[in-house]
C-alpha cells in the first residue's frame, strides 16, 4: 500500500494541516501505518500536484500560515479503486524477533531490555489507541455505536491496534517468562 492512500483515508472525512495530519499519524494511524513527518509532507505535495488533494491557505499572526488539504473528486475515486484492489497479505519485520531467533548467539541480557521496551512501547501505545477509542465512542456503548456511529473505519482500525499491542504485551511477557525460567 502507497503512503498516498493512507494519507486519502486519514483526510477523507475532514481536512487538515500537514502538521495536524503528522500528529493523527503518530497517534492513531500508527496502528496500520508508519510515516515520518518529512515523508508526509512529501507527499502531500506529491499528491497535490496529481491533482488529489487541493490545499487552501489560511493565514496566521504571529506564525507562518498554514497550509490546509482537503480530498478531491479524484483522490475519492483514487481511494474508491484502491478498496477495490486484493490487499497484499500482511507480512511481519520485526527485527526485535529477529534478535529472538538468534537467542542462542545473543547476549540475553540485552534481548530482555529489548523485550521490555517493546511491552512498554506497546503499553503506551494501547493507552493512547484506548484513549481515542473512547474519544470516538463519547457516551456510546460499544453497540450503541456500532448500531448509530458514523465512524466506523477509525473504530475498526483502533480495535485492531488494541488487539495488536496486548498481543504485543502477551507475547513480551511469556517470553520474559521463559528467558527467567531459561537463563536465570
Amino acid at each position: 500500500m502507497a503512503l498516498r492512500n493512507a494519507v486519502l483515508a486519514a483526510l477523507i472525512d475532514r481536512e487538515s494541516s500537514g502538521y495536524d495530519l503528522a500528529k493523527r499519524f503518530r497517534v492513531s494511524v500508527a496502528n496500520f501505518w508508519t510515516s515520518t513527518p518529512q515523508q508526509l509532507y512529501r507527499e502531500l505535495e506529491k499528491m497535490e500536484a496529481d491533482g488529489l488533494l487541493q490545499a487552501r491557505v489560511v493565514k496566521q499572526e504571529k506564525r507562518p500560515d498554514k497550509r490546509i488539504f482537503s480530498v478531491t473528486v479524484r483522490g475519492r475515486d483514487a481511494l474508491r479503486a484502491f478498496t477495490q484492489q486484493d490487499p497484499k497479505p500482511t507480512t511481519v519485520r520485526d527485527e526485535l524477533l529477529v534478535q529472538v531467533e538468534a537467542l542462542a548467539h545473543a547476549d540475553v541480557g540485552s534481548v530482555r531490555e529489548s523485550i521490555r521496551a517493546r511491552i512498554e512501547q506497546s503499553r503506551r501505545r494501547l493507552e493512547a489507541y484506548e484513549k481515542l477509542l473512547a474519544e470516538i465512542l463519547g457516551t456510546r456503548s460499544h453497540e450503541e455505536f456500532l448500531a448509530t456511529g458514523n465512524r466506523i473505519g477509525p473504530y475498526l482500525t483502533l480495535s485492531r491496534g488494541i488487539s495488536f499491542e496486548r498481543e504485543n504485551i502477551t507475547w513480551g511477557e511469556l517470553a520474559l517468562d521463559v528467558l527467567a525460567r531459561r537463563y536465570p
